[in-house]
């Protein structure tokens, strides 16, 4: 080992990026990921703000939009299909509900593990089960589910809001999770009878339920989605099919397109059923072990600012350890000092937050619906611009991009 070695558990677009600027920094990067390869598909996510000017600065902006789902912007449905509100994407200059940027989170996610060949290790289908940063004062000890122990410089979690490094770490899911009493299922469909015609359709029906559908990028592809509001439920997370279950429950009664999304649903094999919940803790890093992205400081859906925030933090963490040489203590602290009010900032809900997502009743659908028709237009208008103006929000330092020091030198503890 030489101690410049760090481990990163992660794949999705937090790790990937931290990897692409540690490489450009002069580290050696290992990288952990429960999936087998790279995680395809998944829904789209926002390129806005500050997370585009980090991808321009590593070059992949032509690229980016090249991956770009066409979207017309978001629309709200009754349970006949008929429009109540429309939001256009170019709205709010382009980053508004629906992000002018609009790319598949796997899309992005390969673009950025692209960017990091051959230089990046790759442990697929592995995943970290202990941390000890007592044995060695100078290294952390990794055991991993599959491969044999190692010894790294520095280990980051960038593994989401259900973060084993986090669990590992800093202690018990628990302690550090705050639940916004809402659940989102999403999944992959195809039904080219389903014209969407540009638009991310989202229908709220009576006890706090919200469906959706948008475009892919393949004909006839949808990306869909259920969210109910919901008491804290007890399921196994490994159990799909129980989950279905759940959520065919909540929606038998929902209206609109739901029978024929429930359908696909019980074949999509790219499921998953989740808790929105914010992720706070006053420290993100103990030791040698720091995180970032959703494990350290998940901002929910809700806000659109989970990506900008990933490849922001991203971008942060590894400039501040090539200006601190390496030496992890105080370049923790500066990634903390510089990220903590762009993190605090984007972790404030939209106004309503889940209720206002998913309002339980029929006269807070029809006020949702005002809201939304009135979106771009003043007073709602500049409280609205004040929410998405906050991806932006940071001053972007310009690190110096040469190493931080050769393999092998002596990093401060």
């Amino acid at each position: 080992m030489t101690n410049n070695e760090i481990l990163i558990s992660g794949a999705g677009i937090a790790g990937t990026a931290l990897a692409y600027w540690l490489r450009k920094r002069g580290f050696a990067v290992t990288i952990v990921e429960r999936a087998p390869e790279p995680r395809p598909g998944g829904q789209t996510v926002d390129l806005r703000g500050a997370g585009r000017t980090v991808i321009e600065r590593m070059g992949l902006m032509d690229r980016a939009k090249a991956l770009t789902v066409d979207q017309r912007g978001l629309a709200l449905v009754d349970r006949a299909g008929r429009v109540t509100a429309r939001v256009p994407a170019d709205s709010f200059g382009g980053e508004g509900i629906v992000s002018e940027i609009e790319i598949l989170r796997g899309d992005l996610a390969h673009l950025l593990y692209e960017a990091t060949l051959p230089d990046t290790e790759y442990l697929f289908d592995d995943t970290i089960t202990g941390i000890d940063q007592e044995t060695d004062p100078d290294a952390v000890l990794v055991t991993f589910e599959r491969a044999a122990p190692r010894r790294f410089a520095l280990v980051v979690g960038a593994d989401g809001t259900h973060s084993v490094v986090r669990a590992l770490a800093f202690g018990p899911e628990r302690d550090h999770t705050h639940p916004l009493g809402l659940y989102t299922a999403w999944f992959t469909a195809f039904e080219e009878d389903l014209d969407l015609d540009g638009w991310y359709l989202m229908h709220n029906a009576p006890g706090g339920l919200v469906a959706s559908a948008r475009p892919g990028r393949l004909p006839g592809e949808i990306k869909a989605g259920f969210s109910f509001r919901s008491e804290p439920l007890s399921y196994d997370r490994r159990d799909a099919a129980a989950q279905k279950e759940i959520v065919a429950r909540r929606f038998a009664a929902a209206g609109w397109e739901t029978p024929r999304l429930l359908r696909a649903m019980r074949t999509a094999p790219d499921f998953f059923l989740d808790s929105m919940a914010q992720v706070r803790l006053d420290s993100w890093s103990r030791g040698r072990v720091a995180l970032l992205g959703d494990a350290g400081y998940c901002a929910t859906p809700l806000t659109g600012l989970g990506t900008s925030l990933a490849l922001v933090g991203a971008y942060v963490l590894a400039g501040e350890l090539a200006a601190a040489g390496g030496a992890h203590a105080p370049a923790f602290r500066r990634y903390d000092t510089v990220m903590r009010p762009y993190v605090t900032q984007a972790q404030e809900l939209p106004p309503g937050g889940a209720a206002g997502y998913a309002p339980s009743g029929r006269l807070g659908i029809r006020l949702r619906d005002f809201s939304m028709r009135s979106m771009t237009r003043w007073p709602m208008r500049n409280l609205m611009a004040a929410q998405f103006a906050k991806a932006g929000d940071i001053a972007l330092p310009e690190y110096d991009p040469a190493p931080a020091r050769p393999a092998g030198a002596t990093a401060e503890r």
